[in-house]
């Protein structure tokens, strides 16, 4: 089935083709590189967060259709394993051109079902077809090792192949980007594989299927499907011998049930999950710079990432003064329909999550915590919430437990390094940090002592495709992106032998 998207435009934005205004969208299951409807018939609402209006239904796989898709990646699995790396590298090339070409269309359309700003949107499009470039790249060098035994009685031959077919469950928040950090090194490590995206962002899963289509990824390589029964769907998927890998992004609860289900196929599995990313910024740094980088940390998609500063810690010298400068700029901030040009603030995915931000701060208030900005859902139709700013808030407030994910900065007071240090690493969570200070010895000295995967010092944004992304404690296991992202896709086969 194709569906008519009803785009809306902001005049002052930049105008689109005709052909894209004109274009009709997939909306079936994508399985051996055909669409087709699920056996049961039934759909999915996706609804537009600005609106609150449905602007589509997509397919709602079955157990069966998670069958037809693994048969599918099975059937194609041989063939594109032995196809040389220079025809996938090609291939991965010419689908970052492609996504090049539509990136206004795609923008357009990752901030329709997503809600964020358009210009988040537009950023994420070229982030998200980087992975396929630099993917491409990387195709090209997989390389072994060969060296002599100690003993000297044999040589170690090491080579890396394909781990086989892989399962890749991505989230709403960033719909393009962590299909193609997944698609980009499973294709380019010579694996077929089954994207199941969220189903309040599937829209641009599809269109990315169509793209890759288009760039020649034969049928049956990269398989997409939605559903309503996440859990039956892809344990069915884990259940099946021929599946023997599971990249997951999202939350830790999530990621826990998928580790246990995946336990019993002894599946090889890379997760990306929660983050509680605290921000500190000591009393000698740059704070015009430090609050440039807090905006960019906290506000990169509203809030709504898992690289988002989470906990705000900043030195007792110059609280007040970071914290009045924080409030006027989230203040200041243009809140509105997420593809208008002027948008810096979007709505948040849906009700549940509006309601949930609403709670950290309610919670956070009743215990203590001021309002220096925001502290209210907007009365208006969407899911908007006002960039808020919080002070004083106590050690027992939710909201420094978990993920916000909203526009919502709490601020905590701290003295000396060691309690920012301290402060910093008390939760189970370790996938990124930022740190602010003119002291580069004490940057790289309190980088080393933070429990995470991933450190912005004096950088507001960590996220490269050439760089590891991944975190550590309960933020996840693996890495993606860089050389390692490719790796996480392979299997180092040894072959012990003498000449």
């Amino acid at each position: 089935m194709v569906v008519s998207i009803p785009f809306r435009f902001d005049l002052n934005s930049s105008p689109l083709s005709m052909t894209v205004l004109e274009s009709e969208f997939h909306s079936d299951l994508f399985i051996g590189g055909h669409w087709q409807p699920s056996s049961s018939g039934a759909r999915i609402e996706v609804f537009d967060p600005s609106t609150e209006a449905v602007l589509a239904e997509v397919a709602d796989a079955t157990v069966d259709d998670a069958r037809r898709a693994v048969e599918a990646a099975s059937s194609a699995a041989d063939t594109w394993k032995a196809t040389a790396p220079r025809k996938r590298s090609e291939i991965l090339r010419r689908a970052y051109e492609l996504m090049q070409r539509d990136a206004e269309f795609l923008a357009q359309l990752i901030s329709m079902e997503n809600g964020k700003a358009l210009s988040d949107a537009r950023g994420e499009v070229a982030y998200a077809a980087e992975f396929f470039r630099w993917f491409a790249e990387e195709a090209v060098r997989i390389s072994g090792d060969i060296s002599i035994s100690p003993s000297g009685q044999s040589r170690i031959v090491v080579q890396y192949q394909p781990v086989g077919i892989s399962l890749l469950i991505t989230p709403w928040n960033f719909p393009a980007a962590m299909a193609t950090r997944k698609i980009g090194p499973a294709l380019a490590a010579g694996c077929t594989c089954i994207l199941k995206p969220a189903t309040e962002t599937p829209l641009t899963a599809y269109a990315i299927a169509a793209l890759l289509a288009e760039a020649g990824v034969p049928d049956g390589v990269v398989n997409v499907i939605t559903t309503s029964t996440a859990g039956k769907v892809c344990g069915t998927i884990l259940e099946d011998p021929r599946v023997r890998k599971l990249s997951f992004t999202g939350s830790t609860e999530v990621g826990r049930t998928l580790l246990r289900k995946a336990a019993d196929s002894v599946i090889n599995c890379s997760m990306e999950l929660g983050g509680n990313a605290p921000f500190i910024v000591f009393d000698d740094a740059d704070i015009e710079a430090a609050l440039d980088g807090a905006m960019l940390a906290k506000m990169r998609n509203g809030g709504e990432a898992c690289t988002a500063a989470n906990r705000f810690y900043v030195q007792r010298n110059i609280a007040s003064e970071f914290s009045a400068k924080l409030a006027d700029r989230m203040q200041a901030l243009v809140v509105d329909d997420g593809v208008k040009s002027a948008t810096q603030c979007g709505p948040l995915v849906n009700r549940a999550s509006l309601a949930k931000v609403a709670s950290l701060v309610d919670d956070a208030v009743t215990k203590g915590a001021k309002i220096l900005a925001g502290g209210q859902a907007l009365s208006r139709t969407g899911f908007f919430y006002a960039p808020t700013v919080l002070t004083d808030v106590p050690p027992t407030a939710d909201l420094l437990k978990e993920e916000i994910f909203g526009p919502v900065a709490p601020l905590v007071v701290f003295d000396d390094e060691a309690e920012a240090i301290r402060l910093a690493n008390a939760t189970e969570y370790g996938l990124v940090a930022y740190v602010y200070t003119r002291d580069l010895a004490r940057g790289l000295r309190v980088s080393e002592l933070l429990e995470s995967g991933m450190i912005g010092l004096n950088r507001g944004l960590v996220s490269d495709p050439a760089a590891p992304f991944g975190g550590v404690k309960q933020s996840g296991l693996g890495r993606e992106g860089a050389h390692h992202g490719l790796l996480e896709f392979m299997e180092a086969k040894y072959i012990s032998t003498a000449w």
